[in-house]
């Protein structure tokens, strides 16, 4: 079974909540005028409060490493990585150029500090070696990125390496990153790095190394604790950026604007518009039980199918969230193994009988296949009890 994967992402339709278009078509392009493409989302609902081209195929540049990020996070949710392990550089990886940490061939350096370097430094060289250490070679790697773009339903995006540098056939769009960065937010923990304005590597060695965020808006903008940065001369100046303000968590992305400055200005608009028209009302955290779900053949015979993200309902500013319900869909017959987190159900969100919002419901443990032993005492005890 695969991972909840954000296979039920469902974008509310902003028509339905106010009745009449988002914004008007000056107030557009106000929001993103320089840019190629632009996106505004609400995290926990998807909904879309602002669009502009968001399905045009564009090089992503150094965003790509929202995907890369994602991978990481996942493998050490599996445990397939600790933050305190060692991953040594190898010489293909140390000869990335663009943004780095300057690794030396055989170095070593822990899971968390190349995770510092990427989040904040945005480093290609710590991305490859990472990249190497989850799947081997960073070839592998890139074939995980793309399946992974599609388990989560993305169209219209494509890698061809984990750091973003320009290469033939590697891009994506405004949708499809702002999706990415939804689903990176499912690990909360990645905001202890992405909201860091600076810090350092090697402190207790000679070769002391500075981190300095090349994401501005977290030192200038109140909320803001991401995600990623992006800058090639083709892609020009991109940024997919996520800000908290009073329970509402919104992400913006823009493509290709002419300036640093101007891309910076593009996404405060879009934050300072989404907090000062709509709010967030919290229905469930993360993690919460709703149900249990019968394994068969299992070590376990039921588990509990809980919220793999927040979730909310959205108003504008001042509504009261009211006249919704709720509808819980549990998936049946499942049978052993089953991972945690796999997705064993959905909540869906309706008011007036239409649907607002999707969410996945998943595994709160794993389940391994039951022993021969055990199955034959449970069926023992059935026989002895139908006696």
């Amino acid at each position: 079974m695969k991972r909840s994967a954000g296979i039920f992402f469902s974008f509310l339709l902003i028509f339905s909540l106010i009745g009449q278009p988002v914004l008007a078509e000056e107030k557009k392009k106000e929001l993103s005028e320089d840019s190629s493409s632009a996106i505004l989302i609400e995290r926990d609902t998807g909904a879309v409060l602002y669009d502009k081209n968001s399905h045009e195929k564009l090089p992503p540049a150094s965003m790509t490493k929202v995907m890369t990020m994602l991978l990481i996070m996942e493998a050490l949710d599996s445990g397939h990585l600790s933050m305190d392990e060692k991953v040594r550089t190898s010489e293909h990886a140390a000869s990335m150029g663009g943004s780095q940490i300057f690794l030396e061939p055989g170095e070593e350096m822990t899971v968390k500090d190349m995770l510092l370097g990427i989040a904040i430094a945005s480093a290609n060289d710590a991305s490859v070696a990472l990249a190497e250490k989850i799947s081997g070679s960073e070839e592998a790697f890139v074939a995980r990125m793309n399946e992974r773009a599609k388990e989560m339903g993305l169209k219209d995006t494509k890698f061809q390496n984990p750091t973003g540098l320009t290469a033939k056939d590697h891009y994506s769009t405004a949708h499809d990153m702002a999706l990415m960065a939804k689903e990176l937010l499912k690990h909360e923990e990645i905001t202890d790095f992405t909201k860091l304005y600076e810090s350092y590597l090697r402190e207790e060695s000679e070769k002391k190394f500075w981190l300095v965020n090349t994401n501005k808006l977290v030192k200038f903008y109140p909320g803001v604790d991401g995600l990623k940065t992006g800058f090639t001369s083709e892609a020009k100046y991109c940024l997919t950026a996520t800000a908290k303000k009073d329970g509402m968590r919104v992400i913006a992305v823009v493509f290709g604007a002419p300036t640093s400055k101007s891309r910076n200005a593009q996404i405060t608009k879009m934050f300072d518009y989404a907090f000062s028209q709509y709010a967030t009302h919290s229905l469930y955290k993360k993690g919460e039980n709703l149900g249990k779900v019968k394994v068969s053949k299992g070590n376990y015979k039921e588990i509990n199918a809980q919220t793999g993200e927040p979730v909310s309902l959205l108003t504008k500013k001042g509504e009261k969230a009211k006249d919704f319900t709720t509808e819980l869909k549990l998936d049946k017959d499942l049978k052993a193994p089953i991972n945690k987190g796999d997705t064993i159900g959905k909540i869906i969100i309706k008011k007036d009988g239409k649907k607002l919002a999707e969410s996945a419901l998943v595994a709160d443990k794993g389940v391994k296949k039951a022993s021969w032993w055990q199955l034959y005492k449970r069926s023992f005890g059935l026989f002895t009890q139908s006696k």
